[in-house]
């Protein structure tokens, strides 16, 4: 299937790229598919084969890279990095696209924001949260304070640091540090545990076997109205190179 590339503008007027990949615009089900901190839709949908597995099956994929990663832009204008910036930035996709009768698939920070994005009024008929447990749903602050000060140790951050594995994926990946700091510190905001009733839809939780990285899967589920659990192999960065990845979410979307 053929990988093709547009451009959207957020109401900020930061340029977000959208990929595609699936049968001809409005010939297949739409998917919205929602990548992980300093990834991009390339790294987590496309690489491994995943878009093309919902492809080849029927889907039409539809991958945005955010603001700061991939082929987006990058702005290092903090009045752009409000609380809930990514969450809008999907309502306005979704208003973009027209979409209406559509799955929602998120991994790591994807997932976190398709939950917001959820609780804010997107209603799609179906959700998968990759990499995600309970606890990565809040206490935010906590959580991106190892990335702020990775980023704020970026130049001395040597092999054997815990940090060198991030500082190397997010170097590879070309993210500007400047404006990641100001994402991860102003425009992600925490989940209240009680809006977790509004996730009515049926969803999966999709998590590897050696995955806790973001909390527990299983205290998630059991949160969620109408979710179920899935395990693949592999860490919270393994489980998206697993072509499992991709099957699970075939056969929950299917």
């Amino acid at each position: 299937m053929q990988l093709t590339t547009d451009t959207l503008t957020a109401a900020d007027g930061t340029r977000i790229a959208l990929h595609r990949m699936g049968p001809d615009e409005g010939q297949g089900r739409p998917v919205l598919m929602l990548h992980g901190l300093f990834s991009s839709a390339e790294m987590n949908w496309v690489k491994f084969g995943h878009a093309a597995l919902l492809a080849d099956n029927g889907f039409e994929c539809l991958m945005p890279d955010w603001r700061v990663h991939g082929e987006s832009d990058a702005p290092n204008d903090p009045a752009l990095y409000s609380p809930g910036v990514l969450v809008r930035d999907t309502l306005q996709i979704v208003e973009v696209l027209g979409l209406d009768d559509y799955d929602l698939v998120g991994f790591s920070l994807g997932a976190r924001t398709a939950a917001s994005a959820v609780i804010a009024g997107l209603s799609p008929r179906r959700l998968v949260l990759g990499g995600m447990g309970i606890e990565g749903l809040s206490n935010w602050e906590t959580r991106s304070a190892f990335f702020v000060d990775m980023i704020d140790r970026f130049d001395e951050i040597e092999r054997g640091d815990p940090a060198f594995l991030a500082k190397s994926f997010m170097k590879g990946q070309g993210i500007d540090p400047v404006a990641a700091r100001l994402l991860l510190t102003q425009g992600v905001e925490d989940i209240a545990m009680e809006d977790l009733a509004k996730i009515t839809m049926p969803t999966l939780v999709l998590i590897g076997d050696e995955d806790r990285d973001n909390g527990s899967p299983e205290k998630l589920r059991d949160a969620l109205p109408d979710a179920e659990m899935a395990i693949i192999p592999g860490n919270h960065m393994g489980s998206v190179t697993k072509k499992d990845m991709g099957r699970a979410i075939l056969e929950f979307l299917s």
